[in-house]
């Protein structure tokens, strides 16, 4: 059994809190005054600080420290969170990350150049522009005690649910009595009669005499994680007045746990009644738990292992389903559809738990869209929908580097600078919006700006400036769109950190293709682009449709089909040569794989038609047999046949044979300039 490394489990427990504090900083840019984002960011920073201390990285709990003195006195109110604090806390936050994942090559000069500059804006955010000791914030803030240091009189009032959620009071209790001398008082005011008492739901409430030296942020401190679920009312001893005056049922602390040791006998009386009760509840409790959702850290590489078990087994399945049939045991069929239903399902659960919601990558994003506006000075709206739609986790990770440049070419070429915008109609503040939505057995990203969209003009000249196409060449604008994926292709008219060197969207083309996804661009001048990815939902197991063309088998991706038709001999005589299947009025184009493929022997009489989608666009593709559906595993093909376009992969067949996966979108793109070819009216 392999053992947790206690720093890689901080590590995974510090990525998500930073996560977390990056969220809320990018929102308190937008709402500076919502307390409950400025309290998530201070408890985030506290956590790390005091986890970062207990697992042995001490310049993060260092750093940290620092970072959240500062914090701690916008939670306060002392000062707002502008747009420079919330953009030199993002870069603390970078620095967090850095000490944590490597902190051998991060420098300390970065974290004290941060410092500074987080207390050169604190002292002048305080003070309007002058300076001023809350300047020196960083070190050790000028604590705010009572006023004449006799003490302090706190008020404290849990939530009915505070012991179900794991706290326990007495421990908060006795972290007061660390602070110095202090008394205790219990008020039993809404403690109800004993039949009607529930032993998890706190019912009592303290007043604490506190004496000494400490300050409120010391007071404050201890009850740190449960604020949102207790009131607290701290007052200087000097300003109470009488604490009797104000609860006259009080009962000493001390009494009360001393009660609970002088009656063994009522208490022996009671168990049968309390053991029921508390069953009672116990199973109250499992009700209400059954709503809730439990997580587990599981670890990448092992449903990694996990797939290719499950991969392996559904071939394993596949063989015994084709051995059953080629029998006449009805005892072995039945057994065999048997295991071919439990390994349907257990490929569909595993699937399921490698699907990740497409939220996870979206949030990536809005750094870098806050970023990249504040750098261009191009005020941006990011705006995502869709995300609970769901993608194999595969997917997630090779999809993030094809967003990252479709943003940050809308931001740096599509949205125009606020001069250009106010001449327009369009609000001076751009709009992206990323959004998700299942299409079929396809999931379908778009990335859409409101900018000036695409300009069909420049991009050609660049192409006739490069020699990709002579002057004057009749081209359909989808074909001019088509030379952005270009290698080496752009139309910035400099070189900048962002832009113009002609690398990015080509990747991202060969990046979607590698997916077995397709790209799509539209745009509308003057209103905007939207960029179309269509992915499958998995790159792992998918339906297929196994067919026969000569004597090789291959594999059609279910997902593509849309009919199955007989190429009749009548169509087959009326074709002539011009590959045109008419399907219900609408003519198809259509491919014969025979030819394509070069397959020996004579063609089957009674040939079927598939007819596949991709997108808009519909292309037949001839068969000599269609054999059934198939549970396929893909496997990749080696670096050997990667000029080979028109096939996706391979799988293992039943009978140990390999199959090839054909890639519908490389077919359709042949069949649709094919027809395009064969559209031209004959000469003469």
């Amino acid at each position: 059994m392999m053992e947790l490394d206690p720093a890689e489990t901080f590590r995974q427990e510090a990525s998500d809190l930073l996560d977390s504090l990056e969220a809320a900083l990018l929102d308190l840019g937008q709402t500076p005054q919502d307390s409950d984002l400025i309290d998530a960011a201070f408890r985030a920073l506290h956590t790390i600080k005091g986890s970062g201390a207990m697992f042995g990285f001490d310049r993060v709990a260092a750093f940290t420290h620092d970072f959240e003195t500062a914090f701690d006195l916008i939670r306060k109110g002392k000062i707002s969170a502008d747009r420079d604090i919330i953009t030199v806390s993002l870069a603390a936050k970078d620095y967090i990350r850095a000490l944590i994942d490597d902190p051998d090559s991060t420098d300390p000069i970065i974290g004290e150049a941060i410092v500074e500059e987080l207390q050169a804006l604190i002292a002048t955010g305080a003070t309007g522009g002058t300076a001023s000791p809350v300047g020196a914030a960083l070190g050790e803030p000028p604590a705010v005690a009572a006023a004449d240091g006799a003490g302090w009189l706190i008020e404290i009032a849990f939530e009915p649910d505070i012991l179900r959620n794991g706290t326990n009071p007495l421990v908060l209790l006795d972290d007061l009595r660390a602070l110095g001398s202090c008394s205790i008082r219990a008020h039993l005011d809404g403690v109800p009669e004993l039949g009607a008492l529930d032993p998890e739901t706190c019912m009592i409430a303290w007043t604490v005499e506190l004496e000494g030296g400490c300050t409120r942020e010391d007071i404050e401190d201890v009850f740190m994680f449960v604020r949102d679920e207790m009131k607290l009312e701290i007052t200087p001893l000097s300003l109470a007045g009488s604490a009797d005056a104000k609860r006259p049922a009080t009962v000493d602390i001390d009494a009360v746990a001393a009660a609970a040791t002088v009656a063994p006998a009522v208490a022996k009386e009671l168990q049968p009644a309390l053991t029921e009760r508390a069953a009672g509840e116990r199973s109250e409790g499992a009700r209400r738990g059954e709503d809730k959702t439990s997580t587990v850290r599981v670890q990448a590489e092992r449903l990694d292992e996990l797939m290719d078990r499950v991969g392996e087994l559904v071939i394993a399945q596949a063989r015994l389903s084709q051995l059953a049939h080629s029998g006449t045991d009805l005892a072995i069929k039945s057994i065999a559809e048997e295991i071919e239903r439990l390994a349907s399902g257990l490929r569909d659960s595993t699937m399921g738990v490698r699907m990740v919601p497409m939220g996870s990558l979206f949030g990536r994003f809005r750094r870098l869209v806050h970023d990249l506006s504040r750098d261009l000075g191009k005020p941006v709206d990011f705006v995502t929908v869709g995300e609970d739609t769901e993608l194999d986790k595969t997917m997630i990770e090779r999809l993030a580097d094809p967003l990252v440049h479709l943003i940050r070419n809308a931001i740096d070429h599509g949205i125009e600078a606020p001069a250009a915008r106010a001449g327009t109609t369009k609000s001076p503040t751009g709009r992206i919006e990323l959004a998700a939505r299942y299409v079929g057995a396809q999931v379908l990203v778009t990335v859409q700006d409101d900018g000036a969209g695409l300009d069909a003009a420049r991009i050609r000249a660049k192409a006739e400036e490069q020699g990709l196409i002579a002057a004057g060449t009749p081209l359909s604008e989808h074909e001019i769109h088509q030379f952005l994926f270009h290698p080496g292709f752009s139309t910035a008219r400099t070189i900048s950190a962002l832009s113009g060197r002609g690398v990015g969207m080509d990747v991202v083309k060969r990046t979607i293709e590698a997916m077995r996804g397709t790209i799509d661009l539209a745009t509308v001048p003057g209103y905007g682009s939207t960029v179309t990815l269509r992915l499958p939902l998995t790159l792992a197991i998918i339906e297929g449709l196994l067919i026969r063309v000569g004597e090789g088998r291959y594999i059609i991706p279910l997902s593509a089909v849309e009919e199955c038709v007989e190429l009749t001999a009548a169509e087959d005589a009326r074709a002539r040569g011009r590959n045109f299947l008419n399907v219900r009025g609408d003519l198809v184009p259509f491919l014969r794989l025979r030819d394509l493929f070069e397959a020996d022997g004579e063609a089957d009489p009674h040939q079927k038609v598939i007819i596949t989608t991709m997108g808009d666009t519909r292309v037949g593709l001839v068969v000599d047999q269609i054999i059934g559906s198939h549970q396929t595993v893909i496997k990749s093909l080696s670096k050997l046949h990667s000029d080979v376009t028109m096939f996706s992969g391979a799988t293992i067949l039943g009978d140990g044979s390999a199959a090839l996966i054909l890639d519908v979108a490389q077919l359709v793109s042949l069949g649709q300039s094919r027809a395009e070819t064969e559209k031209t009216p004959e000469a003469a």
